[in-house]
């Protein structure tokens, strides 16, 4: 039997004065929701000089919204934007029939789907537990079914809200408790680890680090054509001259939003870029939106203290763009890499460039007083 296809709406609300590219946001969202495999039937734009803290866009506009889901008959109703608690449940006393979510609610529930290790599964559990637990007002079953579904719906009893507070709080302590376990497990296999040179591949979801891993290390890595299909992080050896070799590592995509429940979460995964020796930022050469992905990169970096380690732009997929663009983008990033890991174009000026900080760091462990 065929799984009926949801369907929803994007509200995108455009925020004066905001720096974040309007188009390719929406693009984003809707490539975030199509990999949940909802489809969007449509789009709710816009402008607003403040964002009012009762429904995000002002009062008027969130009933038309509403009315156009019903109208259209969607499952849905997704902001591209964090919304408050408090908006979660205006939000919510408005409609008894469609369920809501926001752009972190979208990106969780990408990262619960794609969770496979016990570490990611923790991780991604408590994030969205610590992302529910505020918004828990009137879910539409009990919590022990709802954990399976996603979004939020008007309708149970006020008790039964209290009984699934408690029944999250308690969750939400065991996970902590065993995401201590892994992180000392993961402190011990990265002492063991200190005494070799590391890189990581840092750099948005879906530009390719996978397929550069691949292309670079000559090893067997998952590789999908889907936003965060890599949740865990992967090390693999490259071999620098016959006998010496470096770590390599392949980590969680960044995206722009990324819920700050997650990242936290994500603290011991992401300690793998916090212990690197070398960065290599790797971004799509062909997008459309380069500045803003770098600038959601940095912010990211710094948040978990890896902004002051050396690093390297790595433009990925030039042979989808002209000479003209390549050109700019030398220009622009002078001292950065230009390759393509699916046509395997430049992947040795990855290997020296990594090989050349590899001898630096020996160098520097021979010779500590200069």
């Amino acid at each position: 039997m065929n799984r009926k296809i949801e369907t929803a709406i994007v509200v995108a609300p455009r925020i004066w004065k905001s720096s974040k590219n309007y188009h390719n946001s929406v693009e984003e969202i809707s490539l975030l929701i199509s990999t949940l495999g909802v489809k969007v039937k449509g789009v709710v734009e816009q402008k607003i000089n403040t964002i009012n803290p009762t429904y995000f866009i002002g009062s008027g506009k969130a009933k038309q919204v509403i009315e156009q889901a019903k109208m259209l008959g969607v499952d849905y109703i997704i902001f591209d934007e964090d919304l408050s608690p408090v908006q979660t449940k205006n939000f919510q006393k408005l409609n008894k029939d469609i369920k809501l979510l926001d752009r972190p609610g979208v990106i969780l529930e990408i990262f619960f789907r794609n969770a496979k290790s016990k570490e990611s599964k923790t991780q991604v559990e408590l994030a969205r537990l610590q992302y529910q637990l505020p918004r828990l007002t009137r879910l539409w079953t009990h919590l022990e079914r709802q954990m399976g579904g996603f979004g939020t719906r008007a309708g149970a009893g006020e008790t039964q809200i209290e009984v699934d507070r408690r029944i999250i709080r308690k969750k939400i302590s065991l996970l902590k408790k065993k995401l201590k376990s892994i992180d000392s497990e993961r402190q011990v296999q990265s002492k063991k680890r200190k005494s070799f040179f590391r890189t990581s591949f840092v750099g948005y979801t879906n530009v390719g680090k996978s397929s550069l891993m691949k292309s670079v290390t000559k090893s067997d890595v998952l590789i999908r054509n889907q936003l965060f299909a890599t949740l865990d992080t992967t090390v693999r050896r490259l071999f620098i001259g016959d006998n010496n070799y470096v770590l390599l590592s392949d980590t969680v995509g960044f995206i722009r939003n990324l819920p700050d429940n997650l990242i936290a979460s994500f603290k011991s995964t992401l300690q793998e870029v916090v212990d690197s020796n070398l960065l290599l930022i790797v971004l799509d050469a062909n997008s459309q939106d380069l500045f803003n992905e770098i600038e959601t990169i940095k912010s990211v970096l710094k948040e978990i203290n890896a902004n002051e380690i050396d690093y390297k732009y790595v433009f990925n997929k030039i042979d989808l763009v002209d000479p003209e663009k390549i050109s700019y983008l030398k220009q622009s990033f002078p001292d950065s890499l230009m390759v393509s890991a699916t046509r395997s174009l430049q992947i040795s000026d990855i290997k020296d460039t990594i090989a050349e900080k590899y001898e630096e760091w020996v160098s520097a462990l021979k010779n500590p007083s200069h």
